[in-house]
């Protein structure tokens, strides 16, 4: 006797194989196309909920399938870039005789790169160190350039696999060159892709950035406040530009925060030092050796 199958309705790919429409009902007004494999139909208003769906379930069972179930979350502008471009972006500035607003700009930007290289060193540090866990830590960014580039190049560099979370925009967004292929994925949907930042996190790391930065780093904060997320650790760094950007004790004296609520996060000026705070300060070692936790929502 036969085998059975292991399932007993065949697979939505082997129908699509078989189902294509006949002579006379494959033009674009034929509704014989099967619904999820016609596309116009998918992007229709009212399938919005729907396409929802799709995007949080795609990187979920891709990541599932991966084994990723711990991440560290590096954050910051897309405008910063390495020392090198920067310095060449100074150098031209100077070169060509520029407005002193442009080479001032040019300097600030070669002073900002220092933090591309302290996400790329952290980044580095992090994927070693969490490649000989139990629970495999893998750093995971917003795809793009600058702090989200350093993030995975340094997790490339190290020998290691990362996370990118792109989202289609007018500009800013495309893949930089060192996210691991098949843990490379596109947004349409800003709050699926925040959700994504968030479900697998073990600690968030923000650098410095603009609307953005400031958009990832408040809903963080929002939801560990008022408990609709699991309290993790998030480093700031450079203490200097979130004072500047930030008055958090403002906040606190008129009423608008507790005071308890500035231990939410925590500064930090070098990729050593956020380490060690992350190993010594919230044992993350001992964290990652005990089994994965589900990432249910």
């Amino acid at each position: 006797m036969d085998r059975p199958p292991t399932h007993n309705f065949p697979h939505a790919s082997d129908e699509f194989a078989v189902a294509q429409p006949p002579d006379g009902y494959d033009g674009p007004e034929s509704a014989y196309t099967l619904a999820y494999a016609d596309q116009p139909f998918l992007l229709r208003r009212e399938l919005r909920s729907v396409r929802v769906q799709l995007e949080l379930l795609k990187p979920e069972l891709l990541l599932q399938d991966h084994g990723v179930s711990a991440t560290l979350v590096l954050f910051g502008s897309a405008r910063i870039p390495d020392a090198a471009t920067a310095q060449a972006r100074l150098d031209e500035a100077l070169a060509s005789g520029s407005d002193s607003a442009a080479i001032a700009r040019a300097r600030q930007g070669l002073e900002m790169s220092a933090y591309y290289e302290q996400a790329r060193q952290l980044a580095a540090i992090a994927t070693q160190a969490g490649s000989r866990w139990p629970n495999k830590l893998y750093v995971v960014t917003g795809g793009g350039p600058g702090i989200m580039e350093a993030g995975n190049r340094g997790a490339h560099e190290s020998g290691g696999e990362s996370i990118g979370l792109n989202i289609v925009l007018p500009h800013e967004q495309r893949p930089n060159p060192y996210i691991t292929p098949q843990l490379c994925f596109q947004f349409h949907y800003f709050a699926l892709r925040k959700m994504h930042f968030l479900m697998r996190s073990v600690a968030l790391v923000c650098f410095p950035g603009g609307f953005g930065t400031l958009d990832e780093l408040f809903e963080a904060l929002t939801l560990m406040q008022t408990g609709k997320c699991t309290r993790r650790p998030i480093l700031l760094f450079g203490e200097s530009f979130w004072r500047k950007v930030l008055n958090f004790d403002h906040l606190v004296e008129t009423g608008m925060i507790n005071a308890e609520d500035l231990s939410l996060f925590h500064f930090v000026e070098t990729a050593q030092q956020a380490w060690d705070w992350l190993i010594n300060d919230y044992r993350l070692e001992e964290l990652l050796s005990a089994p994965p936790a589900p990432t249910d929502v």
